[in-house]
């Protein structure tokens, strides 16, 4: 669904700006708060605790836009893209925090797009010609640099990282996978419905799993303010945000987002995780945006990018 773009001289441009700049704040927070609480609760239940928070947060929005009943009739499909889009990403990520940066994370996350385009080619019959087919080999190029260096970010030894690595690229292909399950199989189902609807698929799938892998430790106050922030603001009012944006500036330039995200990320890593940004994994980011931006088509020759609206 396309809406109007927005002029830098138009009445939204401020508000979309400051949505847009919000946004990458919040998810790129994500990852510090992901990592913060993965250590006290560990990765599953960090991951539950997040759905079934971020579902507790939109019912209520939800029952006051009197969208029950949508819920109702598509929540089957809902609570598969639950699992597709929140239970399995979250708990991948959840896992690979415990082994590499914040930053590093980030970055391979900026991939979503990439495995999004992949996916619809096969799946749904996309057109992929020319710089966009280019983008494609440009961005995976850029993954296997940065996840092939043992410099880039990781934590306790090679093989961690590596499996934390593989663990963020499969949170992403399951981003992409989810992305054309919802345009196959929803359209034009409410973007709440779809929002509460997965979070509450997915608390399902994750809430035995973090019963069952609950830490024997209390987890300090710390981890549990990171958790309500990660479920409260980084899941259930990020959503809002996002469903806003692509109301003012259509989904192409909301999902730009992902581009920005990495750098509030690394931040956030830098001034308060003290963690270390390399040359490698900057140009490798640059190459994996550059990939992208043209598999996309935010970025081609020949033609305009796409208009905001697309």
């Amino acid at each position: 669904m396309s809406a109007p773009s927005s002029s830098p001289s138009s009445p939204a441009a401020p508000a979309w700006v400051f949505d847009f700049v919000l946004l990458a704040a919040i998810w790129g927070a994500s990852f510090l708060f992901m990592r913060t609480s993965g250590k006290a609760f560990g990765a599953l239940p960090t991951a539950g605790l997040r759905v079934c928070i971020a579902s507790l947060f939109l019912l209520p929005l939800l029952a006051l836009r009197g969208q029950l009943p949508a819920l109702r009739q598509h929540w089957k499909l809902c609570f598969t893209v639950g699992v597709l889009n929140s239970a399995i990403p979250f708990a991948c990520l959840s896992w690979a925090l415990l082994s590499i940066s914040t930053g590093l994370s980030a970055l391979l996350n900026a991939t979503v797009p990439l495995f999004g385009a992949a996916i619809a080619w096969w799946w749904l019959g996309d057109r992929l010609q020319g710089s966009r087919i280019l983008g494609l080999v440009v961005g995976f190029l850029g993954v296997a640099m940065l996840a092939l260096n043992r410099d880039s970010g990781g934590a306790p030894g090679a093989g961690s990282s590596t499996l934390a690595v593989i663990a963020c690229l499969t949170a992403c292909l399951f981003y992409g996978i989810s992305a054309s399950f919802t345009r196959r199989f929803l359209p034009g189902v409410p973007s709440l419905v779809l929002a509460t609807g997965s979070q509450l698929g997915a608390s399902l799938a994750l809430l035995p799993l973090a019963i069952w892998t609950w830490p024997a430790e209390p987890a300090p106050l710390q981890a549990w303010g990171a958790v309500i922030a990660l479920g409260v603001v980084c899941t259930g009012l990020a959503y809002v945000i996002f469903f806003r944006l692509i109301e003012r500036t259509g989904p192409s330039r909301a999902l730009s987002v992902t581009y920005a995200i990495p750098v509030f990320a690394i931040l956030y890593g830098v001034v308060l995780l003290g963690e270390s940004v390399t040359l490698w994994m900057g140009l490798c980011g640059a190459v994996i945006m550059l990939g992208t931006s043209l598999s996309t088509g935010l970025l081609s020759w020949g033609k305009a990018p796409l208009p905001p609206g697309d």
